[in-house]
């Protein structure tokens, strides 16, 4: 009470109005304590007021960008590992002359020699024309109605579930494949050959593929023969989606657990107690609501546990897959149905038989769709998406 009156009693020998002009002077303008109240408590603060608008993912400006990331993304991770997908194909076809290399390590660097010492480097690479022939739009048209169907199945933070995520994913494949199939078994039949003379053209392949008929059933009337003959041999232009069937079954778990593996482990990775060491500031390109981006070793990482887990749930079906594509180009020539493939693999192999070329498979997998999600991901920072 005593100190409280003495910071209000009169200082001998100042003026009242000198006092009073002092103290105004010395107290901090409304400005100043605004400005103070106003700043950031960490730097972290400044993100919630984004210097760019959210952008709109049904325009197409946004279409037309993340189609063309989506291709290219395709086109680098297909590249990097063209030689070892020669050789799963070649051991998933169960091709005559390479199945003495299937089983292990050393196998799969013996083919790789023995294609090498047939072809040289270009045989290691053969069909892989096609492939970027056919990834480009694939990949494109994955990724844009990947962002589409997840915009409209997703359309709130508080929508977004693991499930929501799977179908977004495994539609999205869906819709890439039934566009792009012709192009996967014209590369599939470019791939399979391993003659060293007369080899097919691309010509040659599709008229191949298009007068490739079921074997008719035997009957003792010849009229009936006749007649399943001409029935039977009428394909032409279904032959190019010769095992669309289970393609689009592999491509349901693989597409699906393949998006879905790769945005959860990126929460994860985005987690505040590792956000320090695994992400990068946002650029100043980028809209709002944008998740920040990872460091590579992080994008890279998300990208091959993604690979790892989605070539396990679709291996088997991708294996029947590659029987039925290449029926046309062994025994004779007559097509099978999922199950009569599903069970001629059994019967020749075993149940190991679905999971054969599923270690080259991982070897092949995990870095194309760790790179793939990479190039993706920085291409749409460098667009601005």
């Amino acid at each position: 009470m005593t100190q409280a009156l003495m910071s209000h009693a009169p200082i001998a020998g100042v003026p009242p109005s000198k006092r009073h002009r002092e103290a105004v002077d010395a107290a901090p303008s409304r400005y100043e304590v605004a400005k103070t109240r106003e700043a950031p408590v960490c730097p972290t603060d400044n993100e919630q007021l984004p210097r760019n608008p959210a952008k709109n993912k049904r325009s197409l400006d946004y279409i037309w960008r993340s189609g063309v990331a989506g291709g290219l993304a395709g086109c680098a991770a297909k590249s990097i590992v063209a030689p070892l997908d020669r050789v799963k194909i070649l051991f998933q076809s169960h091709n005559p002359q390479f199945v003495k290399y299937t089983g292990s390590w050393r196998g799969v660097a013996q083919a790789m020699g023995a294609i090498y010492g047939q072809d040289g480097v270009m045989g290691l690479f053969r069909g892989h024309s096609a492939t970027v022939l056919r990834i480009f739009p694939y990949a494109g048209i994955k990724f844009i109605a990947y962002e589409q169907i997840r915009a409209v199945i997703i359309p709130t933070k508080d929508k977004e579930t693991p499930f929501r995520r799977l179908i977004s994913g495994s539609l999205a494949g869906v819709t890439s494949v039934f566009f792009t199939y012709p192009l996967e078994l014209i590369r599939v039949r470019l791939a399979f050959e391993t003659r060293a003379d007369g080899r097919s053209t691309l010509s040659s392949i599709c008229k191949q593929i298009y007068g490739e008929h079921r074997a008719p059933l035997a009957s003792t009337n010849s009229a009936v023969a006749a007649t399943i003959s001409s029935a039977t041999t009428k394909y032409g232009i279904t032959n190019f989606y010769r095992g669309f069937s289970p393609t689009v079954l592999g491509m349901l778990p693989y597409a699906g657990m393949s998006f879905l593996t790769h945005d959860t482990a990126g929460d994860v990775l985005r987690h505040p107690k590792l956000a320090k060491w695994t992400t990068l500031p946002q650029p100043d390109n980028a809209p709002a609501g944008k998740k920040a981006p990872l460091r590579s070793w992080a994008e890279l990482l998300a990208g091959g546990v993604a690979g790892l887990v989605s070539q396990t749930a679709s291996y088997p079906l991708e294996v029947v897959r590659r029987r039925m594509q290449v029926g046309g180009a062994v025994g004779d020539g007559h097509r099978l149905r999922i199950g009569e493939t599903a069970a001629l693999i059994l019967r020749e192999r075993g149940f190991r038989g679905f999971f054969v070329g599923l270690t080259i498979g991982y070897v092949k997998v995990v870095p194309m769709v760790a790179a793939s999600f990479y190039t993706y991901e920085r291409l749409k920072t460098a667009f601005g998406i």
